[in-house]
């Protein structure tokens, strides 16, 4: 059906090719080789007969490959999401507009076809600039909507986003954060952060499982039950595979800070330029501080790594290494802090039983 189509076209475009250009065809024919003037009012149509001959070889050499473009434009377009369609072709119609605009200045320039030159780069760059720049586009609205309704509050405050990932969702924290209070601003959940947690709520593997549930169950707990705005993030970024990508080119369209406990993404993050904010380095900020010298009371528990060493924690999770303490496993203990080591993964404090410096 397709092919039938396109040789129709090319037989009416023929034809109506024909009839404009047949007369001056025939004169200059006539000037160069005299074969005679057939009667004017017969020229046009002899010219829509040459002009159907022509291209209908045109087409039986020409179809096959118009069709196969036509259908790959069309695959194109079919696998394209629709907001990626929309603001393309609204880019593609401002920058002709823009070109349009454009047109008598250009034209009074003496070269050849620079209007329909000029007018084709336009629209291909505003194609580019709608299909490639929707997101900030969608986010100008969307910033343009929660002002307008702040419009009747008396205090105007500039909202600061808090993009949550999945590995903080996941851990629990946050809905505690957030029930003191400490978090200002609102919660962002994008939309491909939910998805990846369907994903691992469905997962076959049951500790998975567990995980992406708890994670939903969190989400729910602080839409419902806390006093924070949380906002879902209907959009995507089709170019980038990637969660952790996405959750940094979301924090810049946003103008937000990602919120997390991974350490790699965080210093993805930092290398981008874009603000984290890790739970874990807040959970190492307010632990209690302990300093050389200072006594503690622990109940040893297991061995160290290395001979003769025995290990406690404290109420907050922080493990104590006790030089010696192995003979005191199963039984509480006062002991004199030596050192404190802080590390990517927590603090470590190391001691020395009381008992042992004073017999010492």
């Amino acid at each position: 059906m397709l092919k039938r189509v396109v040789k129709i076209l090319f037989l009416v475009v023929g034809g109506l090719l024909g009839y404009q250009f047949g007369p001056g065809l025939f004169h200059l024919l006539d000037s160069l080789l005299k074969i005679g003037m057939p009667p004017a009012g017969v020229t046009p149509y002899i010219g829509i007969v040459i002009g159907l001959v022509v291209f209908y070889f045109l087409s039986n050499w020409l179809v096959e490959y118009v069709v196969n473009t036509v259908r790959w434009g069309e695959e194109m377009l079919v696998k394209l999401p629709i907001t990626d369609v929309m603001f393309g072709a609204m880019g593609l119609i401002i920058g002709l507009i823009v070109a349009f605009l454009l047109f008598l200045p250009i034209n009074s320039i003496p070269i050849p076809f620079l209007p329909l030159i000029v007018s084709g780069l336009l629209g291909y760059l505003g194609f580019q600039v709608g299909f490639r720049k929707k997101e900030e586009i969608m986010s100008v609205f969307s910033i343009g909507r929660k002002e307008k309704a702040k419009k009747d509050t008396s205090v105007a405050a500039n909202v600061e986003h808090k993009i949550l990932d999945t590995s903080v969702i996941i851990d629990g924290r946050i809905a505690d954060i957030c029930r003191t209070g400490f978090i200002e601003g609102a919660l962002v959940i994008p939309g491909f952060v939910l998805e990846e947690l369907q994903h691992i709520a469905d997962s076959s593997d049951v500790l998975k499982r567990n995980r992406g549930r708890r994670g939903l169950d969190i989400l729910n707990k602080i839409q419902k039950e806390l006093k924070v705005k949380v906002q879902i993030y209907e959009g995507d970024f089709e170019e980038i595979s990637e969660v952790d990508s996405k959750l940094i080119k979301l924090a810049k369209v946003l103008n937000g800070k990602v919120v997390t406990n991974d350490f790699n993404l965080n210093k993805v993050c930092e290398l981008q330029g874009v603000p984290v904010l890790n739970i874990n380095d807040l959970a190492n900020a307010v632990k209690p501080v302990v300093l050389p010298g200072e006594e503690l009371h622990v109940q040893v528990i297991k061995d160290g790594k290395e001979y003769g060493q025995g290990v406690a924690y404290l109420d907050d999770g922080t493990m104590i290494v006790v030089e010696g303490g192995r003979e005191y496993i199963g039984s509480e203990v006062d002991v004199l802090v030596t050192s404190v080591l802080q590390t990517s993964a927590g603090r470590m404090i190391f001691a020395k039983p009381k008992l042992l410096e004073k017999a010492l």
